[in-house]
């Protein structure tokens, strides 16, 4: 099972990406609520050196706020992260499939938020 969506911006920047995806998810309603970058973390903690790769933390609170009140516990799965990586040709953008996350969680009807939101994350993706 793809545990995630993804598409590559060819000859953009991982900066320009970054504008972008964050504008398509705001059209979806979501927010970022939290933001990683990798690369400089790996160089300050172990002195690594690699390609640029961000970790975009995104929240829909309608979406949320519905998961949460179907499984309580469920905030140990959010946000539904996007990930931003420089690839030969550009900018690879990964969003979580938020469907094969869920999966675990034998609840119904958290399955057809997790599709809600499996959609409005392509359709993120798709626009950016």
């Amino acid at each position: 099972m793809n545990y995630t969506y993804n598409r590559v911006l060819k000859d953009v920047s991982i900066d320009e990406a970054d504008g972008r995806i964050r504008e398509a998810l705001k059209a979806e309603g979501f927010g970022v609520l939290t933001e990683i970058d990798v690369k400089d973390t790996m160089k300050q903690k172990i002195d690594i050196e690699m390609d640029g790769y961000r970790i975009l933390g995104a929240c829909n609170p309608h979406m949320a706020h519905e998961a949460i009140g179907l499984e309580p516990r469920i905030g140990a799965m959010l946000p539904c992260n996007v990930i931003l990586r420089e690839v030969d040709d550009g900018t690879e953008i990964n969003a979580i499939d938020p469907v094969a996350s869920m999966a675990a969680v034998e609840n119904p009807g958290l399955i057809d938020v997790a599709g809600k939101v499996r959609h409005m994350l392509r359709r993120a993706v798709d626009e950016a």
